[in-house]
């Protein structure tokens, strides 16, 4: 599924234009993602978590030449489904 089957399923389901439901839908996933750059938690009831965790630094290995590399500390954004979600 991508950005647009999310799109036709608001029009199709609300009867609003494609120009609202790609704004209403865009909005979204910009809150979204302010909000995990901000580092807060985003819990959608029955659906699931997502959240901002740290990354640990670490040495890592090139697979071509087997020569290792430093890899840096940083973020990353996890999920944690919902029940619902994981009974599927």
């Amino acid at each position: 599924m991508i950005k647009l089957d999310i799109v036709n399923a608001v029009v199709k389901k609300t009867n609003v234009s494609r120009v609202k439901a790609e704004q209403a839908v865009e909005t979204v996933f910009a809150a979204m993602k302010n909000a995990l750059g901000k580092g807060e938690r985003i819990e959608l009831r029955r659906f699931g978590v997502f959240n901002v965790r740290p990354r640990k630094t670490g040495i890592g290995r090139n697979p071509r030449t087997g020569q290792e590399v430093s890899i840096p500390p940083g973020k990353a954004v996890r999920f944690k489904p919902g029940k619902e979600l994981q009974s599927l």
